[in-house]
């Protein structure tokens, strides 16, 4: 079996019907369409039931997490998320909006990108301009992974145990430093 050099976490979530069905078919298909790449699957969260964000903004959501293992850089492993976004017509036409399928890389390798001044700018990004503006740069982990309680329970699922590499606190940590109505509302399908 082959060894990779570099593992991924990757966030999956959606709210629309694409070619493959509902959100969680969806879900299972970007799967199986990442298998098509050069990496090993390590492991797969539960699907999990998450309230769209903001509240009455649309469908909910269908939220999942995987763990992979590549030769890939992560810009590398990011022009494949977003080729398999593709095949799934995902639209990028409103921030934080409806979506066929969002694949995001949310960690990689313990990697802090591109650089800790600007990983810290975009953690220390006040939520309206969070709304507003979004990087034209890789930045990892994701700057917003530990104030999302529909990444950190499906994390917690998977790899309760890694350790965020600014933060320097486990999933787990992260999760149970959320507030309890964040952490309820995700719900396993």
């Amino acid at each position: 079996m082959t060894e990779f050099r570099s593992n991924a976490l990757i966030a999956l979530g959606g709210n629309l019907p694409t070619c493959a069905g509902m959100p969680h078919q969806t879900l299972v298909a970007a799967v199986c369409a990442l298998s098509k790449y050069d990496l090993r699957l390590r492991a797969v969260s539960r699907f999990f039931h998450t309230p769209c964000f903001p509240a009455g903004a649309g469908p909910d959501y269908v939220n999942a997490v995987i763990e992979i293992s590549s030769d890939l850089s992560a810009e590398g492993l990011l022009t494949v998320l977003h080729e398999v976004e593709a095949q799934f017509a995902r639209v990028r036409e409103q921030r934080w909006g409806m979506r066929t399928l969002d694949l995001d890389l949310i960690a990689f390798s313990g990697q802090i990108m591109p650089d800790r001044e600007t990983y810290a700018r975009w953690l220390e990004l006040p939520l309206a301009e969070q709304m507003r503006e979004s990087p034209d740069q890789l930045i990892l982990p994701h700057p917003r992974l530990q104030d999302r309680g529909f990444v950190l329970v499906p994390l917690c699922d998977i790899a309760p145990d890694w350790v965020h590499p600014v933060l320097g606190l486990s999933a787990r940590e992260m999760l149970a430093g959320l507030p309890n109505e964040a952490v309820v509302e995700v719900q396993p399908l």
